[in-house]
């Protein structure tokens, strides 16, 4: 119990200074996941080791996987809310996370064919793409950014073969993708928090240090803005920009909520799936934080990340929903979005979260969310590096 209370303590403490400052060398590859992180995830494989020989299986049995795939790229990508129109928003997606996907099984299996695609991809994206475009742009734009340099980051580092066009790329995530993700949004949360998720990402990939800078600012404060704990105060947190400035305003933002309690977040009564949107992007620039040197799990991040993970998944696992909570009913589907933050938390850092865990270890091998969130199990699953 005394360790736990320190643990809790130890992540409840002022952010540091310097927590969100962009490292003096980047470390690579160093997006969400690292080259330790890679090798233990290599060596389990190799040996047969569950669960992570049943995710690599599942990984190289997806379509993503697949070799013969043909990418489909376009000047510019057009979606609406929801992807409607869909102008190759479906295409950019699943593309980029056919990137990532072969770059990882290259990794893993050391077949020049899966590192070949992964590049055949990207290059057939940064010769033609030129713009994203309607009301879904800057989202659609966080979400295929996210996979991007996630796959790139692995290539470029790890691939001894020729990348002759990763200059072309770098120049298509500085100049189509970054501009759109880096000013943020003032909608609901899990965008905010999956454009920086991009913006971080492109930053590392291209040493983009003020790009990384700004990118993490706005993070930490969508994040604090999007779980609540109950040392808030009475209301949650804001974001400057939206001027929530009552507490009408504020509740209308949360989908109705007025009851604040510690892991709600502002979509929890929208439905699960969008705050696992939110949840996943929050892990994702924590660890690759955590990998560039500056570990945020130890500030309020780790702790809002910690809460609304367990706040999430009991709910996801079939507690009863009180009367209090979103008018005494949920939408679930919180989706393959826990293994990152769980394995650095519970873990790296010893905390207990059993919900978080009983949930995790129920859905592996955690697959992909087919928008960003692709074989975690595989890369993050129990992994101590």
């Amino acid at each position: 119990m005394l360790v736990a209370a320190l643990v809790t303590g130890l992540l409840l403490q002022p952010q540091a200074h310097r927590a969100e400052a962009a490292p003096t060398t980047f470390a690579h590859p160093g997006v969400t996941v690292s080259r330790a992180q890679l090798d233990f995830a290599r060596s389990k494989v190799d040996a047969g080791a569950q669960p992570w020989k049943g995710a690599f299986d599942q990984m190289t049995a997806s379509k993503y996987a697949d070799l013969n795939r043909t990418p489909k790229p376009r000047a510019t990508v057009e979606c609406g809310s929801y992807s409607n129109p869909n102008y190759g928003c479906t295409d950019e997606r699943e593309d980029a996370i056919a990137a990532y996907t072969d770059a990882l099984a290259w990794y893993i299996t050391r077949d020049d064919r899966y590192a070949k695609k992964s590049i055949q991809l990207m290059d057939a994206w940064s010769a033609v793409i030129k713009e994203h475009t309607n009301s879904n742009a800057p989202l659609q734009t966080g979400w295929a950014g996210s996979s991007w340099p996630k796959a790139a980051e692995i290539i470029k580092y790890t691939y001894t073969g020729s990348w002759a066009n990763s200059g072309r790329f770098a120049t298509m995530l500085r100049d189509v993708y970054l501009p759109k993700v880096i000013g943020g949004s003032n909608s609901n949360g899990n965008w905010e928090l999956s454009m920086m998720e991009a913006a971080v990402g492109i930053s590392v990939f291209l040493e983009d240090r003020t790009s990384y800078d700004k990118a993490m600012a706005k993070f930490r404060t969508r994040t604090a803005a999007y779980v609540y704990l109950a040392s808030d105060g009475d209301l949650p947190k804001t974001v400057p920009s939206q001027n929530l400035d009552t507490r009408d305003k504020i509740v209308n933002y949360w989908q109705g909520q007025s009851t604040f309690v510690t892991g709600l977040t502002q979509e929890t009564c929208r439905d699960l799936t969008h705050t696992g949107y939110g949840i996943s992007a929050i892990s994702h620039v924590a660890e690759t934080s955590r990998i560039q040197g500056q570990d945020l799990y130890g500030t309020d991040v780790g702790e809002r990340l910690r809460q609304a993970l367990g706040f999430q998944s009991k709910y996801q696992l079939g507690t009863a929903v009180p009367g209090w909570l979103c008018g005494g009913s949920l939408t679930l589907g919180l989706g393959p979005v826990t293994e990152v933050g769980y394995n650095a938390l519970h873990n790296r850092l010893g905390i207990a979260m059993t919900n978080t865990q009983a949930l995790t270890e129920q859905n592996r091998p955690a697959g992909s969310n087919n928008l960003f969130v692709a074989w975690e199990t595989l890369t993050h699953g129990d992994n101590p590096s």
